[in-house]
């Protein structure tokens, strides 16, 4: 679905609770009871809601897969953006990774690195680099999700505001021509917004595949991040939208070119 503001506001409304009534989400969020019936209907046929008598519910993601399925999907293209990405990186550098799979593929590639300050809600990203190379980690704190070992929360998100840091990369679910780089769980896209308030730079690992997909959550104005790394020149639409936004789009050479 077209993520719009309200779609995103209604979600956000639905997020502490896991429900609503449409006559209370009308008075928070200012329109009428009509609209925000119509902006759930569009959402249920997303599959992102269900409505019931009076009000909405968020509808929970059954047989979501792994975060090992989604390790292994689409590996040799997450694997050619994770090394070109990790060459932009220098030994020494501060970053941030977030819990997605593409950046477990960045955090395996930073191996090669020497003396890096990683900050992460990902225990994957967080395996994969401490007492490596001469790495600091620090690791968020809070519950960690059964599906993918990531730590969200109110810890988690207060233990990130503590860091300023060079690099912030992130993984995104899709990029879209009308909304840019964008989610499907609003405790990710809230980290990933905490994360690029507090680095000076950007960076969305993304393969191709995303190009072709649709999230409801906007991560971010895409003016926000510098660079997008990925395996195949987007498709003219979300070119002409990362332009506009001063997005640099970096391809990835195939590994064997890269050697």
């Amino acid at each position: 679905m077209d993520a719009s503001p309200r779609a995103r506001a209604i979600l956000d409304e639905l997020a502490a609770t896991g429900a609503g009534r449409i006559a209370e989400l009308s008075r928070r969020l200012g329109v009428t009871e009509e609209t925000i019936r119509r902006n759930v209907r569009q959402m249920e046929a997303a599959g992102l809601v269900t409505r019931v008598h009076g009000g909405v519910r968020l509808r929970e993601r059954v047989g979501e897969p792994s975060f090992a399925q989604r390790f292994a999907e689409n590996a040799p293209a997450k694997r050619r953006i994770a090394r070109h990405l990790a060459g932009m990186i220098a030994d020494g550098a501060t970053l941030f990774l977030d819990i997605g799979s593409t950046t477990a593929h960045v955090a395996q590639a930073l191996r090669a690195r020497h003396g890096l300050m990683v900050v992460t809600n990902s225990l994957a990203v967080a395996q994969a680099l401490v007492s490596h190379n001469g790495n600091r980690v620090f690791m968020a704190g809070g519950e960690l999700r059964a599906h993918d070992a990531g730590a969200f929360g109110d810890e988690a998100m207060a233990f990130v505001r503590q860091f300023r840091v060079r690099h912030a990369v992130l993984s995104a679910a899709a990029v879209q021509p009308d909304a840019g780089f964008t989610l499907h769980d609003l405790r990710e896209a809230e980290f990933s917004r905490a994360i690029i308030e507090a680095a000076e730079q950007a960076i969305i690992a993304a393969d191709a595949s995303k190009f072709a997909r649709r999230a409801p959550i906007r991560i971010t104005d895409p003016g926000r991040i510098a660079r997008l790394v990925t395996d195949a020149p987007p498709p003219a639409p979300i070119a002409r939208l990362l332009a506009a936004a001063g997005v640099e789009t970096v391809i990835a050479p195939p590994i064997e070119a890269a050697a």
